[in-house]
């Protein structure tokens, strides 16, 4: 997992609960890295569980509400530094659609070895868009967060249903409806 996200997560720590939260979870944790990130760094996803888990330990927050809220915080990093990402829209379901054929293109390039999770779009219309979700990971709420936020970017309003197709959320089907 790269390193960008690590440090954007330990950012949102910080903000939202304090340098001394920050602290703790990496303490707490057995990080081959010993929670010293560098953005372009690649780092293993068992140490971004471990950091979730123990922060929803000490907030009593559940790893998916966190991750949809490190996906709102996100969201805000990648509107200020890609701007291309967004420029190209005009409407929140054609840039959700594009996820796979334009925004994971240009990640690619960024990162060349990120391992990004896939986004199979089964069907879309002008106001509804389904999608199915993979990865090994299974981050879908910050999939989710990050959805919401395009909306939010658009000035416009979702309706957003997740179904998990595998219960151990590596599958999700995403039915968007735009409102």
């Amino acid at each position: 997992m790269k390193g960008i996200v690590f440090t954007e997560f330990l950012e949102m720590v910080e903000k939202e609960y304090g340098l001394e939260m920050v602290d703790d979870i990496v303490v707490n944790a057995s990080l081959a890295s010993k929670g010293a990130y560098t953005a372009v760094g690649t780092y293993e996803f068992s140490e971004m569980l471990e950091l979730l888990q123990n922060l929803s330990l000490k907030t009593k927050i559940t790893i998916d509400d966190l991750l949809f809220a490190y996906a709102l915080h996100f969201f805000n990093l990648l509107l200020n530094n890609y701007p291309s990402f967004f420029s190209k829209y005009t409407d929140p379901i054609e840039l959700l659609a594009s996820i796979e054929s334009h925004i994971h293109v240009e990640v690619l390039k960024i990162y060349p070895d990120a391992e990004l999770p896939s986004f199979e779009v089964i069907e879309k219309k002008q106001n509804t868009l389904i999608m199915i979700y993979k990865s090994s990971r299974s981050m879908h709420h910050f999939g989710l967060g990050l959805m919401y936020k395009t909306f939010d970017y658009f000035n416009s309003k979702a309706t957003i249903l997740l179904e998990k197709i595998k219960q151990n959320g590596t599958e999700v089907k995403f039915i968007i409806t735009k409102n």
